[in-house]
């Protein structure tokens, strides 16, 4: 499985964006998706994420009420719509894909896409 992540940007303090990680290759509905973000000086931390059969998310306290993950299976692609946007959510985001349900852990997951950068100005 390839990853693609796209959606990142520059946005004011109370903004939105949506994040897109696009799949290629055999095997996208046989993995559950998760999304990660590392801030400048930082560790990598879980943000969001969908079980293999997109009926269940589950989210880091930072993010939850603000951030939703959601996918579609059609298109092989998993969406992160984040709201409210905070500066301290400034970091570079990244899919990942791993052969389980759910996981928060950064070890479980094979794939991972390049990086997208998202900057939330105050």
């Amino acid at each position: 499985v390839q990853l693609q992540a796209s959606g990142g940007g520059l946005v004011q303090a109370g903004g939105s964006l949506r994040l897109s990680c696009a799949a290629s290759g055999r095997g996208f509905r046989n993995y559950g998706m998760g999304w990660f973000r590392q801030a400048p000086g930082k560790e990598r931390e879980f943000v969001a994420g969908i079980t293999r059969s997109g009926l269940s998310t589950y989210y880091a306290d930072s993010v939850k009420g603000r951030f939703t993950i959601s996918g579609d299976n059609a298109k092989k692609t998993v969406y992160l719509q984040m709201n409210n946007l905070k500066p301290g959510d400034t970091a570079v985001y990244y899919c990942a894909a791993g052969p389980f349900s759910a996981s928060r852990e950064m070890a479980n997951y094979d794939y991972w896409g390049k990086g997208t950068l998202v900057t939330v100005s105050s």
